[in-house]
């Protein structure tokens, strides 16, 4: 069998070839059989099998062909070496179209210096309309936005006029929840283990309560003081594997969240003697993940969960949160989620497996952050330096202190150069910041257009886990978070950091620092 492989010409020696053979090959998009002009060669499906990737990272590469197991084995190859591609091949390389032109992140340079996170508000909005018109079908629809990916009360106060909650794990989520005046059961306070102080302001808010262990039961009752909510959530962890096909996509097993059935039912039986009422199920079983399959899936699990636990203990299944998952195409050949058609899936199987057991009264919640902010954020950042070594370096005033993703899972983030969107990309760089750490590198070995120090970089998807990651490492200063209006304005909704502020936890001592 053969896979048709395209798209960046390449030299390639393989392990498998003890003499010295090259062979002209293309790097796969998106699985196979996906025919891009002009470089089409078939190779052998094991050709790739076992074999180390050690020298370049193929940013074009996110497909998994069959009998591969992850999206870089099919190019795992030993002995990499790029050939820049033609012109006529760079017409065909997919991009990314950031939402800010480079006269705009110019004029908003002027006011607020680089590096900045800049959000769409456009965006965010419609997006967020979106996954409602998904849902509409079910009348107690709610996503309870993931405060953590995006804590900004500016960004908050948007998706809570779009008709979203928030999902808090923590004391200051809550906080920031409430500031924006998201509370009772607008919120989802889902957290693991959890403190008393946290547990405490949940319930004071009158937020819903997921509870991620059976025994949480007994320490939610002596923080109410015996008076327990008349709705709880539990978090169900089903163990094992969770797979969509033939493919595994995340490990339930290993995971420390939630509780096995049978402790969600004698919970369930312990808080029913206590007073809860109602009682809903969440389960969180994938991460980031685009194939549409993956909502449907876990609603199935959860929907026949729920049909069991009802009859197990006679309780009223109120809602189940399909927490969160669904992810974006942080790559430009990958699919995008199709969230209109994840809808249509979950009613499909709502229908199957709820309705007919007269649970069709049963609410449908999502605790979405990665969908509903990545696509809608940039990093954008000023190239400072150039450097000519054993590869061609481009530093810039931003680093992984800005964006942790990069250096922390060797995420992959799309990078734009302003005013070159459509430039041949004809330069391999490394894109790095300024830490004290070598892997501070939003790209390795990628292909862009020719980059003049001062050029203005936009960091695509960032919109979610970007700011919210960042750190101090090195004393650096997180940065200013910018909003995009959907008037085409810009508002600052949050200011840089300042020496102050990094020192401000010393403010019982004598020590005295310089601004």
């Amino acid at each position: 069998m053969t896979n048709r492989l395209i798209w960046h010409k390449m030299t390639c020696i393989t392990a498998e070839v003890a003499e010295s053979k090259s062979t002209s090959i293309g790097v796969a998009i998106a699985g196979e059989g996906k025919e891009l002009p002009p470089k089409v060669c078939p190779v052998p499906n094991g050709l790739f099998l076992g074999l180390r990737r050690i020298c370049v990272e193929l940013s074009s590469t996110d497909g998994v062909l069959p009998g591969q197991t992850d999206a870089f084995s099919l190019c795992c190859c030993t002995g990499i070496f790029c050939t820049l591609p033609t012109k006529e091949e760079r017409m065909f390389t997919m991009k990314k179209t950031p939402f800010v032109t480079l006269e705009k992140a110019m004029e908003i340079k002027q006011q607020i210096p680089t590096p900045f996170h800049l959000y769409d508000e456009a965006g965010i909005r419609a997006n967020a309309q979106a996954l409602q018109a998904a849902f509409a079908w079910n009348k107690g629809f709610r996503e309870y936005f993931a405060v953590k990916a995006t804590p900004n009360p500016y960004i908050l106060k948007i998706l809570k006029e779009e008709g979203c909650g928030c999902d808090c794990a923590s004391y200051t989520e809550l906080l920031l929840a409430e500031a924006v005046g998201v509370t009772g059961h607008d919120v989802m306070f889902s957290s693991n283990v959890t403190p008393e102080k946290d547990m405490r302001k949940a319930y004071e808010m009158g937020a819903y309560i997921n509870l991620d262990d059976a025994t949480h039961v007994d320490f939610l009752e002596r923080i109410c003081g015996g008076k327990v909510p008349e709705t709880v959530c539990l978090r169900y962890n089903p163990g094992g594997s969770f797979s969509l096909g033939n493919t595994i996509m995340d490990m339930p097993r290993d995971a420390k969240y939630g509780m096995t059935e049978d402790q969600m039912a004698g919970a369930i039986n312990r808080l029913q003697k206590l007073g809860t009422k109602h009682f809903g199920i969440h389960a969180f079983l994938a991460s980031n993940t685009t194939a549409n399959e993956y909502y449907p899936e876990l609603a199935s699990q959860l929907f026949r969960l729920a049909v069991r636990l009802h009859n197990a203990t006679g309780a009223h299944i109120a809602f189940i949160n399909l927490s969160g998952g669904i992810g974006v195409d942080y790559r430009p050949e990958q699919p995008a989620s199709n969230i209109a058609l994840i809808g249509a899936g979950v009613r499909d199987r709502y229908q199957q497996i709820l309705t007919p057991q007269g649970m069709d009264d049963v609410a449908i919640f999502t605790e979405l952050g990665r969908f509903m902010l990545a696509p809608f954020g940039h990093l954008v950042a000023t190239v400072l330096h150039q450097k000519h070594i054993y590869r061609e370096y481009v530093g810039l005033d931003a680093c992984a202190a800005d964006l942790m993703r990069p250096a922390m899972y060797g995420a992959y983030h799309h990078i734009t150069v302003l005013g070159k969107e459509d430039a041949i990309l004809d330069h391999v760089y490394d894109v790095t910041g300024g830490l004290c750490e070598n892997n501070d590198k939003f790209a390795i070995e990628r292909s862009l257009p020719a980059i003049d120090v001062g050029d203005l970089v936009v960091i695509h998807d960032t919109g979610a886990h970007g700011y919210s990651m960042g750190y101090n490492y090195n004393g650096k200063l997180r940065s200013a978070e910018v909003l995009l209006k959907s008037d085409g304005s810009f508002q600052l909704i949050r200011r840089a950091e300042t020496p102050r502020d990094y020192f401000a936890t010393f403010d019982f001592t004598d020590f005295h620092f310089a601004e």
